[in-house]
């Protein structure tokens, strides 16, 4: 949903980070993948019998499947798509799990001033990350007007009610999109599925979005790596111990496409309705939830260096910020993310 590859936050057992003996121990787990979202999906696990293992991706695959079916803009008849569809502007019956992504959103957007926005679907669609294609063209400013009129958190309401929970619009042309956080809402589902079978050692990760427990096949903690922003997908900028924690990383260097002589980001400005164009090219957010890192990562990579170093310190947020130099890059951490670094690149700066 969020198009930003599994590449992006490395498992150390698969980064063959100069230690053979790591991968040996790693492979003495079980792992199981699949796709979902329009990404893939990965559990690994330590300690459980091969039996038990064995009838555990198909409850995963259900498990996410039924996320994808509620939050997806790309199907037709998913929950999200039939409010987005619905224009009476009346109180919407919505499930509970939806109703707590779209409060950390609304949350974290406020926080943000906005730089994250669920609302920003009909932008997203305009330069052509949506279900709608590529534009031939760069949209004018026309376009880009009238589908910034169409967006717009303060135009949402989420209500929790005895009878349930309720969303609301005062827009009927409305769009929310939960692309932004639905990798991180499926991880801690994972997460969640994995402690409803008694397990206590497993690291699960959807796409960018990735959360731990307990220890990895060879008793120590499970260790991820953050990506550096090239093309080398085993290329290493930090590692990190989880510490039971989730991470999420959003960046510019992926996903993109060049339209008029101009390299054009998934990643859109809310406010000023086009694509960022700053230098900062990653952020990676660890959090007590990967629903929470991954909501925070979209809006420190819309706000840029400067204002994300600022709002992760004002917020206490553990954030490691990876930035496009003239020559090379530099890279920035918060304090409280600092607590969670094993090791970092020795060109790392």
């Amino acid at each position: 949903m969020k198009n930003v590859s599994l590449a992006a936050v490395l498992l150390l057992g698969w980064l063959a980070a100069g230690c053979e003996q790591q991968k040996e121990e790693a492979d003495a787990g079980i792992v199981l993948e699949g796709k979902t979202m329009g990404t893939q999906w990965r559990v690994s696990l330590a300690g459980v019998p091969a039996a038990q293992a064995a009838g555990l991706r198909e409850k995963i695959q259900q498990r996410l499947d039924a996320d994808d079916h509620e939050l997806s803009t790309w199907k037709k008849d998913s929950a999200l798509s039939r409010f987005n569809q619905d224009r009476t502007m009346q109180p919407y019956p919505i499930s509970s799990n939806m109703a707590d992504i779209i409060t950390v959103a609304l949350r974290i957007g406020r926080l943000t001033d906005g730089a994250m926005d669920i609302t920003v679907g009909p932008l997203v669609n305009l330069w052509g990350f949506g279900p709608d294609q590529q534009p031939p063209h760069t949209p004018s400013q026309t376009d880009i007007a009238a589908a910034k009129a169409l967006t717009g958190l303060r135009h949402l309401q989420v209500t929790e009610r005895a009878d349930g929970a309720w969303l609301q619009k005062d827009l009927p042309d409305l769009y929310v999109d939960l692309s932004t956080m639905g990798e991180g809402f499926a991880t801690d589902h994972l997460a969640r599925l994995m402690e409803e079978e008694g397990i206590a050692n497993y690291l699960v990760s959807v796409g960018g979005a990735v959360l731990s427990r307990g220890h990895n096949p060879a008793g120590s903690p499970w260790r991820v790596a953050i990506q550096k922003p090239t093309d080398r997908e085993n290329a290493a900028q930090a590692l990190v111990d989880l510490q039971g924690h989730g991470i999420s990383t959003s960046g510019s260097y992926r996903n993109y496409y060049e339209l008029d002589g101009r390299r054009i980001s998934h990643v859109i400005n809310p406010q000023t309705g086009q694509p960022i164009e700053h230098r900062l090219v990653s952020a990676t957010v660890i959090a007590t939830t990967a629903l929470e890192a991954d909501g925070w990562d979209t809006g420190l990579m819309v706000l840029g260096s400067e204002k994300a170093q600022a709002l992760a310190l004002r917020e206490h947020l553990a954030v490691y910020l990876i930035t496009k130099e003239k020559q090379g890059f530099s890279s920035w951490m918060s304090p409280q993310f600092r607590a969670f670094l094993l090791q970092q690149a020795p060109d790392a700066r």
